[in-house]
């Protein structure tokens, strides 16, 4: 199997890139510019150019089984809003047409949690859920171009399902880092635990992310088109979670007990289709052991890529 990952010198993209050298599979990589340390994204192959472009996207898809599509702007804030709506929702569409095209059978996109319509809502009173926990049938309240590139994006995986045949799954991933960038949004959550309320103070450690999307591939009871929410399974708090919520979403009606840390959003789909557990769980200061952001369980082992590396760019 060889997989293109868009988006590969991104955050996310970078992480997935490892998971899949370390599997020993071989990588496609699309990237928007010139990547200065290529070597560093373990790829066997690097193309250079947009993911809009059906022509590019055409070339990446030489000889690849399987598509993780990340490329997208990842905020409502880093460009115009139409901007937004329209590249995003364009290089999903693009992506994954051509990859229907090209015979590709399995594919993953990642969405996101955003697509609630609540972390980026602006009106006044802020919206709040429907229910909790978080699931697929909570009522989407979109004030926002990337939200709504998102549910576009997903509705997009489903038609190209039906169009193509493939399997599509959509991830709805939550706040992403490493430790150090989670280590720093869980300062600013301990300072101000409001403005988590709207991600139900959810995060997800990127190496966690990454093997989510390659079990969106890899897993076998996957089929059709699913939309899966991925996150770990305890909040970036210390406080409890239900105190957390009678704190800031008293009025909130809960189908669901959180016990201690629990992270209220339904992560049972992900776990019986993809067969994912989050293994690095973030250690809450005063609460976890020194070792609690290690691997929870035994690691597999690492396998060398030795496919050879190439960077071709497209105008």
């Amino acid at each position: 199997m060889r997989v293109l990952v868009t988006g590969a010198a991104g955050r996310l993209g970078r992480a997935v890139s490892a998971e899949l050298a370390d599997r020993g599979v071989p990588v496609t990589a699309l990237v928007v510019g010139d990547v200065e340390d290529v070597g560093a994204l373990r790829v066997g192959r690097v193309v250079v150019g947009d993911a809009r472009d059906p022509e590019v996207v055409a070339d990446a898809l030489r000889g690849v089984d399987a598509v993780i599509h990340l490329a997208a702007l990842a905020s409502p804030e880093v460009a115009a809003p139409e901007v937004v709506f329209a590249t995003n929702t364009q290089a999903t569409f693009v992506v994954l047409n051509e990859a229907g095209r090209a015979g590709v059978r399995r594919a993953v996109v990642a969405s996101s949690l955003s697509v609630t319509g609540l972390p980026f809502a602006r009106s006044t009173p802020r919206p709040q859920p429907a229910h909790l926990p978080f699931d697929t049938a909570l009522p989407l309240l979109i004030e926002d171009p990337y939200a709504l590139s998102k549910q576009v994006d997903e509705a997009t995986a489903a038609m190209m399902h039906r169009r193509h045949g493939m399997t599509a799954v959509a991830l709805r991933l939550p706040f992403l880092g490493d430790p150090e960038r989670l280590a720093a949004h869980a300062a600013r959550l301990a300072a101000d635990p409001a403005l988590g309320a709207s991600e139900v103070w959810s995060y997800l450690d990127l190496r966690d992310a990454a093997r989510a999307c390659v079990l969106g591939l890899t897993a076998p009871a996957v089929t059709g088109a699913p939309v899966l929410f991925v996150a770990a399974p305890d909040t970036l708090m210390a406080a409890p979670t239900a105190d957390l919520l009678a704190a800031h979403l008293p009025d909130v009606p809960r189908r669901a007990e959180f016990p201690g840390r629990t992270v209220p959003i339904d992560l049972a789909p992900g776990r019986a289709l993809l067969g994912f557990t989050a293994r690095y769980p973030y250690p809450v200061a005063g609460l976890d052991p020194p070792d609690s952001g290690r691997l929870v369980g035994p690691p597999e082992s690492p396998r060398p890529n030795p496919n050879p590396l190439s960077q071709e760019r497209h105008p």
